[in-house]
């Protein structure tokens, strides 16, 4: 199957008073037809400025795309004008945003918002785009769809407001949906609910996604493949199944450890020591060195790569942490 989204080399970089931050270096990923991808790793390793990106989304300045190429359906994102990548926002790729109250605009009707993607991209008029909206409404399960069309944004919950957002991600079926931790402000109950709900309208729809989250066991249940970044790198790379059986590179296996398990008994959980970098320059050596107690004189000196240790299974680190020698 061909890829439906491909991203090679990406590098993104914000330019502050003390220098400049380099957020993304040389991410490259790719995404098929009804594939879920999920994005995993920190607050700051550069989760969703890669997906900001890639939708030119990030302000410039004080942000810069130095590099990469992003390729959806042969056309090159970040090489489009600004009235090219609009036409790809929302109609063909939509985001979900972390916050749905910031994301929604307060002083506007739910009907308002909800129809204003079905105008601009699909031409309905305005009595087909109200009948789609409440139709979007009733599929993202909002009870009495067409009466609270007229409500505005603080009159929902917070569940009701992300199941909202969805519905609007999803007006023009769009080929891909960004969701950029969308259940992170909800309590667990909700949460499992949007989770649920968006893996029946990714079956049902046909869309891949794309989940953004710090959670590694979010992604379990939901996606088939798993990136973990680090510093604005991608560090390790495997199918679901494959990174929980198999975890590689220390970071994931500090992430893992910080989950609780019914499945295993522990006295208390792994916490990772230190802080996450903050790169005004391109590391030389491995960014998570620091902070790593397999840490040898190499990883000091020299940033690894990402390579093959199994069935499309890849990482970027010097030891093998099985046996705590150098790979």
């Amino acid at each position: 199957m061909a890829d439906l989204l491909d991203v090679k080399g990406l590098e993104t970089q914000f330019r502050t008073p003390d220098g400049i931050v380099h957020a993304v270096n040389g991410v490259s990923l790719t995404l098929k037809e009804g594939e879920t991808l999920g994005i995993v790793g920190e607050s700051g390793c550069g989760k969703t400025v890669t997906v900001l990106s890639i939708l030119r989304l990030i302000a410039m300045p004080p942000g810069k795309i130095v590099a990469g190429k992003a390729n959806f359906r042969g056309q090159d994102l970040l090489q489009m004008s600004n009235e090219e990548i609009r036409e790809i926002r929302g109609s063909q790729i939509a985001m979900i945003f972390q916050d749905p109250m910031t994301s929604l605009n307060p002083v506007l009707t739910i009907e308002r918002q909800l129809t204003e993607p079905l105008l601009l991209h699909l031409g309905m008029t305005k009595v087909q785009a109200r009948n789609r909206a409440a139709e979007l409404l009733g599929l993202v399960g909002i009870p009495n769809a067409k009466e609270r069309l007229k409500d505005y944004p603080h009159q929902f919950s917070g569940g009701m407001r992300q199941r909202v957002m969805i519905a609007m991600a999803l007006a023009c079926d769009p080929q891909i949906l960004i969701a950029d931790e969308p259940t992170t402000a909800l309590d667990v109950t909700i949460q499992a609910q949007i989770i649920e709900l968006v893996k029946r309208l990714r079956d049902e729809l046909g869309m891949a996604i794309i989940w953004i989250t710090h959670d590694l066991g979010v992604v379990a249940g939901l996606a088939r493949r798993v990136m973990v970044m680090y510093g604005g790198f991608i560090i390790e790379e495997a199918p679901v199944r494959e990174l929980y059986a198999n975890p590689s590179h220390p970071y994931t296996l500090g992430l893992l450890g910080s989950l609780p398990r019914v499945d295993q008994e522990r006295e208390r959980l792994f916490s990772i020591e230190g802080l996450p970098p903050v790169l005004y320059q391109m590391p030389a050596a491995c960014p998570f060195a620091p902070r790593c107690k397999w840490a040898m004189e190499r990883c000091g000196k020299e940033n690894p790569v990402l390579e093959t240790i199994g069935p499309d299974h890849r990482m970027a680190c010097w030891v093998d942490t099985r046996t705590g020698r150098a790979r």
